[in-house]
């Protein structure tokens, strides 16, 4: 496994991370996952207060509550549940992510989240408000640092201007390069990390059959398609060409990939165990297709 640091926070992470949500009931079997998965030098886990109601961070914190001061534990805020069950509301308010902070401190086992992350954002929120909630908690140290889960770049751009966030997650990848027309160029210049998800574009980019994707017609997948099966020789699947033209990216600091199975797992760990792309192969693949832009939220 190789690392790249967190600039402000000085940390060593993963270049491949852990995300939790598709992880399913059995606390025993997950356990195992993820041990497996941080003896192989996984460092960073990715979950949400969100995900199966709170049963996700639940069998995150059972996993690793043994390890805890070896690993990076990160979780999201804002989206409420509805008390009767029926779904959630959009809540970014300094009264609720201090509240619902210790819910997570409680479900994951320990008495500090690595990074809390607004699950979301819009430009309606109270952004000053809710800055002022993270940095009241990480003042008393619940949280060590704070950070932003977000594709729109006016609330990337508010967030950047008036706090001091560690990182932003964000979809990124050969048939989602928004970010690079502003953000990546952004988040460089104030040592923010990037945490990518959404890599391999729902399955596209690791052998599913062609579809549209965004404002990409299928035609145009299936020219980038083939241009990456003409790369994946033997002993490199797809999801290798995919993940390794994404950190090639120095702004990267990780590639959080959602893992369910050890199948899964195992897929992700023999990234590092195949051949690797050259410079000049990595541009032919940035060449096949323009560029998309964010059309909304500029």
């Amino acid at each position: 496994m190789e690392y790249r640091t967190l600039r402000r926070a000085g940390w060593q992470v993963s270049e491949l991370s852990f995300g939790c949500m598709s992880l399913q009931g059995n606390d025993a079997e997950n356990a195992r996952l993820l041990h497996k998965a941080f003896d192989q030098g996984i460092n960073y886990f990715d979950t949400a207060d969100l995900y199966q109601n709170g049963a996700n961070e639940e069998t995150v914190g059972k996993a690793l509550q043994d390890r805890r001061e070896e690993v990076m534990i990160a979780t999201k805020v804002g989206n409420e549940l509805r008390p009767d069950g029926s779904g959630w509301d959009w809540n970014p308010t300094k009264e609720y992510i201090l509240r619902a902070v210790d819910e997570s401190l409680k479900r994951l086992r320990t008495d500090y989240i690595d990074l809390y992350q607004l699950h979301g954002g819009t430009m309606d929120d109270p952004i000053d408000e809710t800055i002022e909630a993270f940095e009241i908690l990480k003042s008393s140290g619940k949280i060590r640092h704070y950070g932003i889960s977000s594709i729109r770049p006016n609330v990337i751009r508010e967030y950047l201007d008036r706090a001091h966030i560690l990182s932003n997650m964000m979809q990124y990848s050969l048939l989602d390069r928004r970010p690079e027309e502003e953000a990546m160029h952004l988040f460089h210049e104030q040592g923010v990390g990037v945490m990518v998800r959404g890599g391999l574009a729902k399955g596209l980019l690791a052998g599913k059959a062609a579809t549209s994707y965004l404002n990409y017609p299928i035609q145009v997948v299936e020219l980038l398609l083939n241009k990456i099966s003409g790369f994946s020789i033997e002993k490199m699947s797809k999801s290798k060409v995919a993940l390794q033209w994404i950190l090639a990216n120095p702004v990267v600091s990780t590639v959080v990939l959602g893992i369910r199975t050890e199948a899964q797992l195992d897929d992700a760990l023999a990234y590092y165990k195949s051949p690797f792309l050259s410079d000049e192969q990595l541009r032919e693949l940035s060449a096949v297709l323009k560029p998309n832009l964010y059309a909304n939220h500029r």
